[in-house]
């Protein structure tokens, strides 16, 4: 599903963000990235829905090396990802049914299909009662169920997390990890950088840990490590 083999990124200020990155990420997995901030996990991250381009090495997601993938083909590349980032990323001026619609809408999906689609995982994130709200409306833990909505609703094969729960408090974060739970138990490969230690430590999943651009752990049930 997901495979780096000698990723290397040097940024154009000589900062060395990746140091000979090698992984290989199964199909239906669960992932925590974890590490100090400043770490490389954002860089790593990124490299997954192509948002940085390595410096060198090979990065391959679902067969296709993002390395040499040609820009006008990331569009393409991204339908098949689920992006969720920590600031949400919603389009104020639309409500909620129009932002998740907006995925389907921009790969020319019929009205039918839309509204079918869109109800559905809404009601899966629990917002169905809420299609009509903006997003200023709604809490910030809904505002991520919206999100989270929005990265499901082309039902993609990998769904890509980054500090989801940042800017939530405990108990919404809580309720934000048993949906991404529920996306993956239906098949959904997820990859989630966090820095919440408390929910890596009870929600046992792999945990990648990356220090100085380097992995320094992989393990199939890991804990966090880090005091903060």
């Amino acid at each position: 599903m997901i495979e780096m083999q000698d990723v290397y990124k040097t940024y154009p200020n000589g900062v060395m963000a990746l140091n000979g990155i090698n992984v290989r990420i199964k199909q239906g997995e669960f992932v925590y990235v974890v590490g100090p901030s400043g770490a490389g996990k954002s860089t790593f991250i990124k490299m997954m829905y192509r948002e940085e381009k390595p410096t060198s090495g090979s990065i391959m997601i679902n067969g296709v090396n993002l390395a040499k993938l040609k820009d006008s083909k990331v569009p393409l590349l991204r339908r098949h990802i689920g992006v969720v980032f920590q600031d949400f990323k919603l389009l104020p001026k639309l409500t909620v049914y129009e932002n998740v619609a907006f995925a389907l809408e921009v790969i020319e999906e019929s009205p039918k299909n839309i509204k079918k689609r869109v109800m559905e995982v809404l009601d899966l994130v629990g917002l169905k009662n809420k299609a009509r709200f903006y997003p200023d409306e709604l809490s910030g833990g809904e505002q991520q169920r919206v999100s989270i909505a929005r990265s499901i609703v082309n039902s993609p094969k990998i769904v890509i997390a980054d500090e989801p729960t940042g800017n939530l408090d405990p108990d919404t974060s809580w309720g934000i990890m048993d949906l991404f739970e529920e996306i993956n138990n239906r098949g959904t490969t997820v990859v989630m950088a966090t820095h919440n230690r408390e929910i890596v430590n009870s929600i046992k999943k792999r945990v990648i840990a990356i220090e100085n651009g380097k992995i320094v752990r992989d393990e199939a049930k890991g804990e966090y490590g880090y005091d903060s």
